[in-house]
C-alpha cells in the first residue's frame, strides 16, 4: 500500500466518524503529524471527544487546524486582538505562523492576557480563526529569535510543502524480513570534537550531530563522506543533541550537498545554534579560512528544523520514534531516547551531559521507560578528572577576583557564549550582590549577550529554582545592573585603554579567534592582571598552551606574527564545567533506570574514554566498548 493509499484510507475513515456539520476541507501528512484542516473550527472544538476517538481508531498523533480560506488577514487580526486583549496585559509582540494557523501573543502579565478560565482566548479565536497561543514576554529581546520567526513566517508555504514531504517520507511503511539495528562511528570517538553518529536500521539512516573540530586544521570534519553516508538525500533524519558547534558545526554543509530532510532538535537548540553557525562564518572570513556552507545552508536548516520540547515523542522514520530528555549541559541539551521497531529495541544517545544541578539546568535525566544501550560522553572520564562543586568553584572564583582587584588588575574570562557565560555570570551576580567582591562593572563582549537574551526567551528550559526566583521573586539574575554589554569596538578600545579595574567576559572560550584576543593581546604583559579558564581547552589550542603555562607565544594576528610575553596571572577554575566529571558519569550509569546491558563511550580523548569504559565493565559489570571512529557496531 503506498502513502497516497494511506491517506485517501484515513481520510475516508475521518469523513465517516464526524457529524455531517463539521466541514472537513483537507487531511495531510505534515511531519509525523495527521493534520485535519476544517472550515468551521468552533464546531470541532466543540466535540471535545472527536479528535481523541479518531486517534485512537488510526493510532496517529491527530492536529485539528483550520482551513487557511477561514483565517482574518493578518494586520485585521493583530488589531482585533490588541481590542480583545486589556492594555494591563502589555503585550510586547505578536507574530503569526501561517502555516500551522497559530498566533502567539507575548505579554508581560499572560494571566491578564489569557482571561478568567482562558475567556480572552476563546474569544481570539472566535474572531479570527487562528489558534492563539500566550507566552511570557522576554525581558531581552533577541535579535536571533524574532530574525527566525520573522523568517519561518515568510517562508510558510514552502516549510508546509516541505512538512508534507516529510510526512509522506515517514509514512512510507516498514519492509518485511531481517531487521537489524547498527550504529557506525563517524566523528568525536576516542577525541573531542567532530560528533557525528550513524543510526541505520533496515529502512532508516539517522545521523545523531554533525560537528566540527575547530581546533584541528586538517580532520576538522567527521568522515561524512562515507559510502554508507551518501548520498545525503538517503538520509532521512538528521538530530542535534545541543548547539554547541562540535556537534552542529557542520549540519548546513549537507544542505549544500543535497540533503532535504528534516532536523530535529530543541526549540533553543535550533536558536542558539543559528547563532553560533552565523559567527562560526564571520570568524572564518575574518581569518581567511575556507568556509564551508553559507548563511543560504544555514537558513536552509532553520526551515527543514522541526522543534520539539523535552519529554514529547515524535516518529522520525518509518520504524524510530524519538524522544528528547534534559542533558543539563546548556540550555535546550538532550539525550536523545530512540525507540526502535515495535519494542525491536532502544537507544540512547547523551550527548553532553552534567549529573548535577547547576546555577542555570536541573540535572540530566537518566530515566527511561525502556533502554537496552547508551552512547555516553567521557570528556572527563580519565582516572584524575574530578571538579570541584560548584559551591568551591564559585569560592576559588571570588578569591581570584579579589586577589587581582587588590593589585588594581584586570581578570579576562575566555568563555563560551552558550552556558558558561551564563554560569559564570550567576555567581558574580551573587559574590557582588551579597558583597563579597566589589561592585566592579563585569564586561560581556562577544555574543554573550545575544546568547543571554535567548536564555530570557525559554525560562521553562532552566532550573526549577531559577524559574522561582525569575517568576515568583521577579528577580533575574541575568539581567544585574553589574552587567555592561560592549557594543562596539570603540567601547573595547576604551576598555582596554581604561586603567580601572573591571571584569571581562569574552568569546571564544578556547581562545581561537574572537574578541578576547584583542584584551589577550594587550593585558597579557601585566602582571596584575589575571586569565581565568572555566571551561574545557582542548588540544591544540592556545587556551591550552596558555593553561599549561606557556610564557612566551607567537600569534597571527590578522596575517601579522606577534610575540606576546606572559606575564598575567594564569588560572583554572574548575567545576563550571557543563560536563560530568569521573565521579559523576558513573554514578549517572550506576543510577540508570533501567540499567542498559551495553555501553559506549565516545566523546573524550583516547585514553578517557579506555579509562572509563574499562572501569565502568569492572564497576558494574556492563558490556562496554570505547570504539575508532569509523568503527560499525551492530545492536541487533
Amino acid at each position: 500500500m503506498t502513502v497516497d493509499d494511506v491517506l485517501r484510507e484515513f481520510k475516508g475513515t475521518i469523513r465517516g466518524s464526524i457529524p455531517a456539520s463539521v466541514d472537513v476541507s483537507d487531511v495531510e501528512f505534515e511531519g509525523a503529524l495527521l493534520v485535519i484542516y476544517t472550515k468551521t473550527p468552533d464546531r470541532f472544538a466543540k466535540n471535545k471527544d472527536l479528535v481523541k476517538n479518531l486517534a485512537k481508531t488510526l493510532q496517529k498523533r491527530i492536529v485539528v487546524r483550520p482551513d487557511p480560506t477561514v483565517l482574518t488577514d493578518i494586520d485585521l487580526s493583530e488589531k482585533k486582538i490588541r481590542n480583545i486583549i486589556p492594555k494591563d496585559a502589555e503585550i510586547t509582540n505578536i507574530y503569526f505562523q501561517p502555516d500551522v494557523g497559530e498566533v502567539t501573543i507575548e505579554a508581560l502579565k499572560p494571566g491578564a492576557a489569557i482571561g478568567k478560565e482562558g475567556q480572552l482566548l476563546n474569544e481570539i479565536r472566535k474572531q479570527i480563526n487562528w489558534t492563539p497561543k500566550i507566552i511570557r514576554a522576554p525581558p531581552i529581546q533577541s535579535k536571533t529569535v524574532g530574525e527566525i520567526r520573522g523568517y519561518l513566517r515568510q517562508m510558510s508555504d514552502e516549510r508546509k510543502e516541505i512538512l508534507q514531504r516529510i510526512g509522506k517520507k515517514l509514512h512510507r511503511g516498514v519492509s518485511v524480513g531481517e531487521k537489524y539495528v547498527r550504529i557506525i562511528a563517524l566523528g568525536g570517538f576516542r577525541e573531542v570534537g567532530r560528533s557525528c553518529t550513524m543510526l541505520h536500521t533496515q529502512d532508516s539512516k539517522v545521523l545523531i550531530d554533525c560537528g566540527i573540530d575547530v581546533s584541528s586544521e586538517t580532520n576538522g570534519s567527521p568522515y561524512i563522506h562515507l559510502p554508507e553516508v551518501l548520498p545525503f538525500e538517503a538520509l532521512d533524519a538528521v538530530v542535534i543533541t545541543h548547539a554547541h558547534l562540535d556537534h552542529c558545526g557542520l549540519l548546513p554543509l549537507l544542505y549544500k550537498y543535497g540533503y532535504s530532510g528534516p532536523v530535529y532538535c530543541t526549540p533553543p537548540t535550533r536558536d542558539l545554534m543559528t547563532l553560533l553557525q552565523m559567527d562560526y562564518l564571520k570568524v572564518a572570513a575574518s581569518d581567511a579560512k575556507k568556509i564551508p556552507y553559507s548563511s543560504e545552508h544555514i537558513r536552509s536548516v532553520i526551515k527543514h528544523c522541526i522543534a520539539i520540547g523535552y519529554g514529547d515523542t515524535t516518529d522520525i522514520t518509518p520504524d524510530i520514534r524519538l524522544t528528547f530528555h534534559n542533558a543539563g549541559h546548556i540550555l535546550g541539551s538532550s539525550t536523545c531516547h530512540f525507540h526502535i521497531g515495535e519494542g525491536l529495541y532502544n537507544i540512547a544517545f547523551s550527548g553532553d551531559i552534567k549529573y548535577e544541578r547547576t546555577w542555570l539546568f536541573n540535572p540530566a535525566v537518566n530515566h527511561f521507560p525502556r533502554v537496552e544501550a547508551i552512547v555516553v560522553e567521557s570528556t572527563y572520564g580519565g582516572r584524575e578528572d574530578h571538579q570541584p562543586s560548584r559551591r568551591e568553584a564559585t569560592e576559588r572564583l571570588k578569591d581570584i577576583i579579589r586577589t587581582s582587584l587588590k593589585k588594581k588588575g584586570k581578570v579576562l574570562v575566555p568563555v563560551f557564549a552558550v552556558g558558561r557565560s551564563q554560569e559564570v555570570m550567576i555567581v558574580l551576580e551573587n559574590l557582588v550582590s551579597t558583597k563579597e567582591i566589589p561592585p566592579v562593572p563585569v564586561y560581556l563582549d562577544g555574543m554573550i549577550w545575544e546568547a543571554t537574551a535567548i536564555h530570557t526567551a525559554y525560562p521553562e528550559y532552566l532550573n526549577t529554582k531559577l524559574r522561582s526566583q525569575i517568576f515568583q521573586r521577579g528577580d533575574n539574575p541575568l539581567l544585574s545592573e553589574i552587567f555592561k554589554r560592549v557594543d562596539s569596538v570603540e567601547m573595547r578600545e576604551k576598555i582596554i585603554q581604561d586603567t580601572d579595574p573591571c571584569v571581562v567576559l569574552a568569546t571564544s572560550g578556547m581562545m581561537n579567534g574572537g574578541p578576547v584576543m584583542e584584551y589577550f593581546k594587550t593585558w597579557a604583559s601585566d602582571e596584575r592582571n589575571s586569565i581565568v579558564f572555566v571551561g574545557y581547552q582542548a588540544e591544540g589550542t592556545l587556551g591550552r598552551r596558555i593553561q599549561r603555562g606557556s610564557r612566551e607565544l607567537t600569534l597571527n594576528d590578522g596575517g601579522n606574527i606577534i610575540n606576546i610575553q606572559m606575564n598575567m596571572q594564569i588560572d583554572t577554575c574548575d567545576g563550571f564545567s557543563g560536563h560530568s566529571d569521573r565521579r559523576q558519569l558513573i554514578g549517572y550509569i550506576n543510577n540508570m533506570s533501567p540499567r542498559p546491558e551495553r555501553i559506549i563511550f565516545g566523546h573524550g580523548e583516547e585514553s578517557k574514554c579506555l579509562d572509563i569504559s574499562s572501569t565502568i565493565h569492572k564497576k558494574l559489570n556492563i558490556n562496554t566498548v570505547a570504539p575508532m571512529n569509523l568503527e560499525c557496531i551492530r545492536l541487533v
